[in-house]
């Protein structure tokens, strides 16, 4: 992937990862456009960031996925990029069923279908760009899950698998797959106490890792941070047990 010269969408750019990678390649030199549902999130980023435009869209409404698709297109015919970065991660406690289906299938429709839905719209226009990318944003979770978000894990790891199926689908073609899978980083994904609980990794050194490793890696195909290498390693490594004993005694 090539760090500036771009279009790039980014989803769930109004806060978190979305945002201070909406920032950092805006800081390259690229166009940069956000989307999320939150008006008043957009606005706020946009005012802090002359430049980068913002859109509003829900990702889990097929038709308004559409529309947008050829909204966003026809504005911005050079559009190369799509990081299919909006998500939400809620608890659930699954000896409460179905209480908590409502959670899980909102879950679903948000992190998975969601980036499966929005990159089908715009893979058409994708493909006749001489050099495209879709980036998912995965996680550590996808290959440890977190007892306590038992969806949440579960629409992760089939963003993994995903992104490793189109990749090879898509080889032939102008559109590369990037996975970024982050660990436990300091955003308000589960509230004020994740962006402020010192076991997490702070947010710009998360990010300062992924564009670095973006830009001496121009082929990646994952971008692993050295805080989730346990985990995307850890059935390869053996250690899986351990590995998801710690994880899950500390209850994010």
């Amino acid at each position: 992937m090539k760090m500036n010269g771009n279009t790039i969408l980014i989803t769930g750019g109004g806060s978190g990862i979305g945002k201070a990678l909406a920032q950092a390649f805006h800081q390259l030199g690229n166009k940069v456009i956000v989307t999320g549902r939150r008006r008043a999130a957009l606005d706020e980023m946009t005012a802090a960031n002359p430049g980068i435009e913002a859109m509003v869209l829900d990702v889990t409404n097929a038709e308004a996925v559409k529309a947008f698709a050829a909204e966003v297109t026809g504005k911005h015919p050079e559009l190369n990029v799509v990081i299919n970065n909006a998500g939400i991660m809620v608890p659930e406690t699954i000896a409460e069923a179905p209480d908590y289906l409502k959670t899980a299938e909102d879950t679903i429709a948000t992190n998975l279908v969601g980036p499966i839905r929005l990159t089908a719209a715009l893979l058409p226009h994708l493909k006749s760009q001489a050099d495209a990318t879709v980036v998912t944003v995965s996680s550590g979770l996808s290959f440890v899950p977190l007892v306590i978000t038992p969806t949440y894990s579960a629409t992760k790891a089939g963003i993994h698998s995903y992104s490793m199926a189109i990749r090879e689908q898509l080889k032939e073609t102008s559109v590369k797959v990037v996975e970024i899978a982050p660990p436990y980083v300091q955003t308000e994904l589960m509230g004020e106490r994740q962006a402020s609980d010192p076991n997490a990794m702070p947010l710009a050194d998360f990010i300062s890792e992924v564009m670095q490793i973006l830009t001496d890696q121009p082929d990646v195909r994952e971008v692993i941070v050295e805080r989730c290498k346990p985990l995307r390693y850890a059935s390869e490594s053996g250690n899986f047990d351990a590995v998801f004993g710690r994880l899950n005694s500390q209850q994010h």
